[in-house]
């Protein structure tokens, strides 16, 4: 394991963190990235849409440049196609049946310390523990 590793994650939860707040206090709403992409699909929210293209850019295009600049971490990403779809669509039918995701319970809900979030955090992060534990023991994921 590499040495810098704690470092990676802390800067990188400084950043989210950081993003929040300003994404808190410029616009007075919360940081959810799972109901920014999901008003783009259903037009939903008060956001607008160049708004929330914005963010999705930020989102993709940030940590792209910050990789022609400096050497990321390697990750580990599976290349099974057909997982990633599955796994990508039950993460976001999940959001829009838990009202949130990892930026809006996770980060924003719990730093504000509201009940519902921290409850909404704990199931998803359960059904994933559970889920990648199933799916190790049935050798979908190795």
């Amino acid at each position: 394991m590499d040495y810098m590793s704690w470092a990676y994650g802390l800067i990188g939860g400084l950043m989210i963190g950081t993003a929040a707040a300003i994404f808190l206090l410029f616009n007075g709403k919360i940081m959810g990235a799972s109901g920014i992409v999901g008003g783009l699909v259903d037009r939903s929210g008060a956001s607008t849409w160049a708004e929330r293209v914005l963010f999705i850019a930020g989102l993709v295009g940030a940590p792209a440049l910050l990789g022609l600049v400096y050497k990321l971490p390697a990750t580990n990403v599976t290349d099974k196609i057909g997982l990633l779809v599955v796994a990508g669509l039950l993460v976001g039918v999940g959001t829009r049946l838990g009202s949130g995701c990892t930026s809006g319970h996770g980060v924003c809900g719990i730093s504000r310390l509201s009940i519902r979030s921290i409850i909404s955090t704990l199931i998803y992060i359960g059904a994933g523990v559970a889920v990648v534990a199933a799916a190790r023991a049935t050798g979908v994921l190795l």
